[in-house]
């Protein structure tokens, strides 16, 4: 069965946001959550880049590692996600996750976490596929309805490549021979929108 993994180009993300508000529209995000934000690195120079962070689901999640009621899970498509019925809001996957997926709301009482929320790749959660219930927890099931997670398809540069890790990693490879194969070559307009894949 594939194995569901996000890549972002670097080279082709303009930080327009899109992933971010596609997300947070589709699936009716809580106030003060981002399951996806863009990240610029060495903002204002030459060698600036910009990059669509999210929930990686990670091959051995360290978040799954340290959660003390295990309320997190795999799918068999190597989706990660969460049980908010069972989550307790200790914090310690915020804080064993390196990319910042793990998230809380920002609303109650200080102190007071609540119920974790992070990227779901569009899979929904472990009540029945497409269920109001399911939309109400975690929003909209994609995957269940064959479909990519939003944020990928809304990405207008397809910078943020989204589904089977194989494909996408011939995807990028591909762009990376076309673009000259090394990363001096990078950066460019001409050569990171030359060719649509």
């Amino acid at each position: 069965m594939a194995r569901m993994k996000f890549l972002c180009d670097a080279d082709r993300c303009i930080e327009c946001n899109a992933c971010v508000t596609a997300c947070k529209n589709e699936h009716e995000v809580p106030w003060g959550i981002n399951r996806r934000r863009v990240v610029t690195i060495d903002d204002g120079l030459k060698q600036e880049k910009s990059i669509s962070v999210a929930c990686m689901h990670c091959t051995d999640a360290p978040c799954q590692a340290v959660c003390p009621v295990d309320c997190f899970y795999t799918t068999p498509e190597g989706v990660v996600l969460h049980d908010k019925d069972i989550c307790i809001g200790c914090g310690y996957c915020f804080y064993a996750c390196p990319f910042g997926a793990p998230q809380y709301p920002q609303e109650g009482a200080f102190g007071a976490r609540g119920k974790m929320d992070k990227c779901t790749f569009c899979a929904g959660g472990p009540e029945e596929d497409n269920s109001q219930a399911e939309l109400d927890k975690y929003g909209r099931n994609r995957l269940a309805e064959g479909k990519l997670p939003l944020c990928a398809e809304m990405c207008s540069t397809k910078a943020l490549l989204a589904g089977d890790g194989d494909i996408v990693a011939d995807l990028f490879r591909k762009r990376v021979v076309r673009r000259g194969g090394r990363p001096d070559n990078w950066g460019g307009w001409e050569t990171a929108y030359e060719v649509k894949l």
